[in-house]
């Protein structure tokens, strides 16, 4: 089990190393399809993800957090090849539920697989310093891959298509060296029961789980709500910057110093805690700054500082978001939970997404930018209020 942690730093660097991540909207649009379109694609990514993750981390608990991930990597593969070499709207809607269903089979397995190899005694030590150093691995891949991907599409996206296909074919093999840990709980009541039936009652009862527990799921649909926010802008800075001007190559290094930002924040966030006074500090005065952030974006011509604060936040905020959760959740229901958690982001992102490329197209990005800050807005209020009400119950 221990060993299962060293593979998972080689396999998320893997997994991270995309290369078509900070360009994939640049190179539809040069390709001929519209700001629509392309959200309309994006939201065909979170239709399917918010279809499919509770099914998907089902199927983790239930038989294999490994197979899930090895096949999350075969369907990611066949969706790479398509955003390369198709130029069909319809063909590229299928690439997308392809791609949405490879993340869904690795979201709630890989981090079930993660927390479940480490022993019940050192957990709540180790897992924390352990999430910061895969959060770190995390954004220090995607540097590498903005940087690596913006230099190459200057000289020919065949380049940046290639290596990323070599580099899903590596973190697939790695996912096939992982040991499957073995959980103990109800899940070995379920055995000899038909699968669709086995699917059925590990749903309910992990939604049984969520209801119980209700600041968790809380905490969990705010967070997604702000990190639906950040996916967003990165998405579609994209374009605004490329039609201001910017290459791909100076619209990587944007990205990769909010990714390096993120990933030191990740890495140092057992002692930031401690310095801020503790987790609840942290998840009080953290949505105070992404809202200022979110105002920088949408008001200031220099745009890409707040980005970059952003970043800074993003990552502090994605490690203590998760170290709450996991200690909560009862591990025969672990990777159904948070699959749950990336089913809330989906829910977020296919109302949301497809309306900031329509604003876009027919008004103005930067409109578009204010209407998430206002909003943004409006969700903070709700968040302090929810928080005041909860510490006035407590006391």
């Amino acid at each position: 089990m221990k060993n299962n942690i060293i593979k998972e730093y080689f396999f998320i660097s893997f997994f991270n190393l995309d290369l078509t991540r900070g360009l994939w909207m640049i190179y539809l649009a040069m390709r001929g399809f519209s700001l629509i379109e392309l959200g309309i694609m994006e939201s065909t990514f979170h239709i399917t993800s918010f279809l499919m993750e509770i099914p998907t981390g089902a199927v983790a608990d239930l038989w294999s957090r490994k197979a899930s991930r090895i096949l999350g990597r075969c369907f990611y593969l066949v969706s790479l090849l398509i955003l390369f070499l198709s130029t069909s709207f319809a063909v590229q809607l299928f690439g997308f539920v392809l791609c949405a269903i490879g993340y869904n089979l690795e979201s709630g397995a890989g981090e079930a697989l993660l927390y479940d190899s480490l022993a019940p005694e050192t957990r709540e030590q180790k897992y924390m310093k352990i999430v910061g150093i895969k959060e770190f691995l995390i954004q220090a891949s995607s540097i590498i891959a903005l940087l690596t991907g913006g230099f190459l599409a200057t000289r020919g996206y065949d380049l940046v298509f290639s290596l990323s296909v070599s580099v899903v074919i590596l973190s697939l093999l790695t996912a096939f060296t992982f040991r499957e840990p073995v959980i103990v709980g109800s899940n070995e009541k379920k055995r000899d029961l038909h699968w669709l039936k086995q699917l059925k009652i590990q749903t309910i009862e992990s939604f049984r789980v969520i209801t119980k527990r209700r600041e968790v799921a809380f905490y969990i649909i705010f967070s997604e709500l702000i990190f639906s926010f950040t996916v967003s802008l990165f998405f579609y800075l994209q374009n605004y910057w490329k039609s201001n001007g910017l290459t791909e190559f100076h619209i990587g290094a944007i990205f990769a110093g909010a990714s390096l930002l993120s990933g030191l924040t990740s890495l140092f966030a057992q002692k930031i805690e401690k310095k801020a006074g503790g987790e609840q500090n942290l998840v009080f005065g953290l949505p105070l700054l992404l809202i200022i952030a979110l105002w920088g974006v949408a008001l200031s011509p220099w745009k890409f500082p707040f980005y970059i604060l952003i970043g800074f936040m993003e990552g502090l905020l994605c490690v203590v978001i998760s170290h709450y959760i996991n200690r909560l959740i009862p591990p025969e229901y672990r990777a159904t939970v948070l699959s749950f958690q990336s089913m809330v982001f989906s829910f977020f992102m296919i109302g949301f997404f497809p309306v900031i490329g329509w604003l876009g197209e027919r008004s103005s990005l930067n409109k578009a930018f204010f209407l998430m800050a206002l909003f943004g807005s409006l969700i903070g209020v709700i968040y302090y209020l929810y928080r005041y009400r909860a510490k006035g119950t407590k006391s």
